[in-house]
Order: C-alpha cells, then sequence, then structure tokens
C-alpha cells in the first residue's frame, strides 16, 4: 500500500511560479510510474504529466506543455511538477498518483494523494 502526501500548493499570481512536491511511502517508489492530475469545480479530474519508474520517459497534457515539468527522485521517494508561466485556468486541486503501468488515464493510477489546491490570480 502506497500513501502519497502533496505539498507546495497556495496562492500565485498568473506569471508566476509553483513548485508542488508529492512524497511517497509504504511501497517502493521506484516501481511505480507517477501522475499529476487536476480538478477543477465543477469539472472532471484530467491529466496534468505522467512520469516513468526511472523518469525516462515524460508525458504531458496539451494545455500545461512547455510550462510545466514533472521530475523525480526515487532516492527521495518523490515527484515533482514545476509550474511556470501560471494562468487562471491552472486553478485547481492537484494531485499526485502511483500506478504500475505509466498512462495518461485516471483508472491507470491505484493510489492517489488527498490532493493540494492551486489558485492563480488575474
Amino acid at each position: 500500500q502506497v500513501q502519497l502526501v502533496e505539498s507546495g500548493g497556495g496562492l500565485v499570481q498568473a506569471g508566476g511560479s509553483l513548485r508542488l512536491s508529492c512524497a511517497a511511502s509504504g511501497g517502493t517508489f521506484s516501481m511505480y510510474a507517477m501522475g499529476w492530475f487536476r480538478q477543477a469545480p465543477g469539472k472532471e479530474r484530467e491529466f496534468v504529466a505522467s512520469i516513468s519508474r526511472r523518469g525516462a520517459s515524460t508525458v504531458y497534457a496539451d494545455s500545461v506543455k512547455g510550462r510545466f515539468t514533472i521530475s523525480r527522485d526515487n532516492a527521495k521517494n518523490t515527484v515533482y511538477l514545476q509550474m511556470n508561466i501560471l494562468k487562471p485556468e491552472d486553478t485547481a486541486v492537484y494531485y499526485c498518483a502511483a500506478g504500475t503501468v505509466f498512462g495518461i488515464k485516471v483508472s491507470t493510477y491505484a493510489y492517489w494523494g488527498q490532493g493540494t489546491q492551486v489558485t492563480v490570480s488575474s
């Protein structure tokens, strides 16, 4: 059983940056692909970015490509999401997730964190 705890969310002005972290425990971190998803009020949870077990492969949603960067440190059991040039439409609760398959679908991931709020003001 993997436990995930996100941190780093907050309030930022448009054009600013935030770095989210997700610390994992209770499993062998390097065995899991990791993903970031987000959910805005009244909307479905959507894919943001994912990274393979060793970090060799990454995938991004078109809406964040070129602005967000996902990375991981397997020695620290942590995955990161660096978010730059933030826009008001990036406002959402951001969730990290762990799964045994590298993918972009919510159903791919078995373990989820509790989420961290990101609010971007215009």
